[in-house]
């Protein structure tokens, strides 16, 4: 018998079974531990060592997933997810997901499906407006900008990076490219390394810039300054510069505007990566951290982190679409057409590294549509909430520290050095000043080896907390100190879960303290 892979009836039959089992699953999230509890290499000792000859029942299918896959699962979704960064999920993401698998175009150029590509037109500008990004990052200016949706942000800063070099070179010459110099802070997401290597820009042609805790972790103009003189008077030639709103540790935010003021004198392509936090740019109220960003090349941001559109949907704009597509275009014969060569038309072949696209924009235009903006604002404004919920929490257990400002939805936060001190060495040694409140004496005996311990505490404390499966929560090292992260953003989840949440942390916090001051 001849299989028919696109049975409607089936189609049909399956697609309720599996909405069905998705509604149960999301009904019932909250009751599976948050952070997967199995070992390494679980899966292959409960299912089959090869492939089945034979047609299964989608009925059996489901039935595994449920009992082998479910468990092997960090369960994102969840009201108590609290790692790394939210990836929020909505119905309307589902719907546009749904119906881009099901016309299962592929809209490389324009001509392979008019619609995927007009769509994504429309909805970059209005997310653009929505952001109220510069005319000229926009198609409507019909100045030489736009955006592209591509799939994460690793991608957006390689494009660019790209971009930027070939630019470059065809300024200095191509046998230059070693001394190209490209530069981001110590909080910049790794993708900018892995980009710089993929580019082929020399190693030791990367500058970090060092960060401080005092001007809580942004990128100085300064020290950009300083170390863009140095490369020039090694006749090094300055060509990249990451700048971050709401780096992956911290959630800190560099000074748009003045590193723009830096990077223009000297030529350097500037993009802004605001991978997690510019979701909540759309509120007018937080629009002031891009202040500056009309000095900029280009901007990116992920829609799937924190905007209900379901994972992968990195959005990426330039202001100068043709370095990208100087960079980026590919024409072989098999894909000329018509259109194409009118210069009428867009084709996103030319704006991404990959070729195949999936109609993405579906998802974002279903959303936009399905909340409105007035909605989506105060969904981000609810995270923000509940983050100050738990910053409050925390700041009102004087055991604890914020390590660094709020700013959106992250809260950085550790055991702080003084209260494992005070459980430490109760007597101070035996040294007792009456003139010094023992708190205060107590905070200037901190040694190295202290240090070493404040860690311990806080990154056995984390262990506790994840190994619960209550709670997820991810962590951070900045300037060697080891701090936890409670980052806000799961589409299920309430205040009533984040004051959970801080209960737990409180409990272990208390049982580590009261074990070390029995020690």
């Amino acid at each position: 018998m001849i299989m028919n892979p696109l049975d409607l009836h089936e189609l049909k039959r399956q697609g309720y079974m599996m909405i069905d089992f998705l509604v149960d699953y999301y009904r019932n999230v909250a009751n599976y531990p948050v952070l997967s509890q199995v070992q390494p290499g679980y899966l292959r000792e409960l299912l089959p060592s090869s492939a089945p000859s034979k047609p299964e029942p989608f009925e059996t299918l489901l039935k595994d997933v449920k009992d082998h896959i479910v468990p092997g699962i960090t369960h994102w979704q969840s009201q108590n997810y609290f790692a790394h960064v939210p990836s929020s999920s909505s119905v309307a993401g589902f719907m546009g997901e749904m119906l881009s698998t099901g016309f299962g175009v592929v809209g490389f150029n324009w001509i392979s499906s008019p619609a995927a590509t007009e769509t994504e037109i429309i909805v970059m500008d209005w997310l653009g407006q929505a952001l109220k990004l510069p005319e000229c990052f926009l198609f409507s200016s019909n100045v030489g900008g736009g955006g592209v949706m591509l799939g994460t942000t690793c991608e957006a800063i390689l494009c660019t990076l790209v971009a930027a070099r070939d630019d470059k070179l065809r300024h200095i010459g191509r046998e230059n490219l070693d001394k190209l110099v490209v530069y981001g802070s110590d909080q910049a997401h790794f993708a900018l390394q892995k980009a710089t290597h993929i580019a082929g820009i020399h190693p030791e042609n990367f500058r970090v810039i060092k960060t401080k805790k005092s001007s809580s972790f942004t990128m100085s103009p300064d020290s950009l300054l300083s170390a863009i003189l140095h490369d020039l008077e090694n006749g090094q030639v300055p060509c990249f510069l990451c700048a971050t709103v709401g780096t992956t540790t911290t959630t800190s935010v560099d000074p748009i505007g003045p590193l723009c003021d830096v990077a223009k004198n000297y030529g350097i392509w500037v993009h802004v990566d605001a991978a997690y936090a510019g979701g909540a740019l759309i509120c007018p109220e937080f629009r002031h951290f891009i202040n500056g960003v009309e000095g900029t090349n280009s901007f990116s941001f992920n829609a799937h982190q924190w905007l209900l559109t379901n994972e992968t949907t990195c959005c990426l704009w330039v202001k100068k679409s043709s370095c990208l597509t100087n960079s980026l275009s590919t024409n072989p014969e098999y894909l000329r057409n018509k259109a194409s060569e009118s210069n009428q038309v867009i084709d996103y072949k030319d704006w991404q590294i990959a070729l195949s696209r999936k109609f993405q924009s579906l998802k974002l235009w279903f959303v936009f549509r399905s909340y409105g903006l007035d909605n989506l604002r105060n969904f981000q404004r609810n995270h923000i909430k509940m983050a100050k919920t738990f910053e409050d929490l925390v700041k009102q257990d004087k055991r604890f520290e914020i390590f660094v400002p709020r700013y959106f939805s992250l809260v950085c936060f550790r055991v702080s050095p003084l209260a494992i001190t005070n459980y430490k060495k109760p007597f101070c040694n035996g040294t007792h000043n009456n003139n010094v409140h023992d708190g205060e004496l107590r905070g200037k005996i901190i040694n190295d080896d202290d240090e070493h311990l404040v860690n311990e505490i806080n990154s056995k404390l984390l262990d506790l907390v994840n190994d619960s499966g209550k709670v997820y929560m991810s962590h951070g090292k900045v300037e060697g100190a080891f701090v936890i992260r409670c980052a806000i953003g799961a589409t299920l989840t309430e205040e009533q879960h984040v004051i959970v949440a801080w209960n737990i942390v409180k409990e272990y916090a208390t049982s580590i303290l009261s074990k070390l001051s029995k020690a």
